[in-house]
């Protein structure tokens, strides 16, 4: 989700909430801690240069339980920081704690925010020699006809 369709979503909401993909609401005392741009330069294993820029949300939750960030607040902290840091529309991941600082992409199932989990991918697969995934066929399922038949004296075997 780009930054700009955060926004869409942030004002028709009354309160802002977001909920990790195994379904574990994140608790609604949540701070956002940061807002900023993530910019990622690097050479992928084929030799391509590449680079990568994210909206990058920090969640964190401390024992503040009154704590309630209002949709209006989130949009007045991310209009502050596209000014100050020079913000794009770009993707927006979130950076949220579990057993470590986990990276997630994030969409919106009409009520609150999904944090995505990310996963690691070769992007010059082409290059490194990773086979294309073969299609898995059951072989009971497979239609014979009499034409692609070996038969006796037919000369195939």
């Amino acid at each position: 989700m780009k930054l700009s369709e955060f926004k869409n979503k942030l004002i028709a909401l009354d309160a802002v909430q977001f909920v990790q993909a195994n379904g574990q609401d994140v608790p609604p005392h949540f701070h956002i801690t940061e807002v900023g741009v993530t910019t990622k330069n690097f050479i992928d294993c084929g030799g391509t240069v590449r680079e990568e820029k994210y909206v990058n949300f920090q969640l964190w939750e401390a024992n503040d339980f009154d704590h309630r960030l209002a949709p209006s607040k989130l949009l007045n902290i991310i209009s502050l920081s596209e000014r100050a840091v020079g913000i794009n529309d770009a993707e927006v991941e979130v950076e949220y704690q579990s057993e470590t600082i986990g990276r997630y992409g994030i969409e919106f199932n009409g009520q609150k925010f999904v944090l995505l989990n990310k996963q690691t991918n070769c992007l010059a697969q082409d290059k490194c020699g990773i086979p294309t995934e073969k299609l898995k066929v059951n072989l009971k399922e497979l239609q014979t006809s009499a034409s692609n038949c070996c038969t006796p004296g037919s000369g195939c075997c």
